[in-house]
């Protein structure tokens, strides 16, 4: 039987080059990365596959993430004048 989960994926572009980050925030220690955001993408893919396999295999639960909808998440930005 197939089961779907859907899990928030953060993407952190690194301060030198084109490489990325990727964290789950609802699963704490799954991350990887990636040479550029379509290569991140992908090993962002593969590892969360295989991350819930080995916690099913494990028969460990596997953590749903709160889906909120009063959830609204974006960058917001401030500057401050010099005293």
């Amino acid at each position: 039987m197939k089961k779907t989960f859907e899990y928030t994926a953060v993407f952190k572009k690194e301060n030198k080059g084109k490489r990325y980050t990727v964290s789950f925030p609802a699963l704490p220690g799954c991350f990887t990365f990636g040479n550029n955001l379509k290569h991140a993408k992908k090993m962002a893919q593969e590892v969360l596959e295989l991350w819930l396999e080995v916690l099913s295999d494990e028969f460990m639960p596997i953590p749903i993430e709160n889906k909120s909808k009063d959830v609204y998440v974006c960058k917001m930005k401030a500057t401050l004048l010099n005293n």
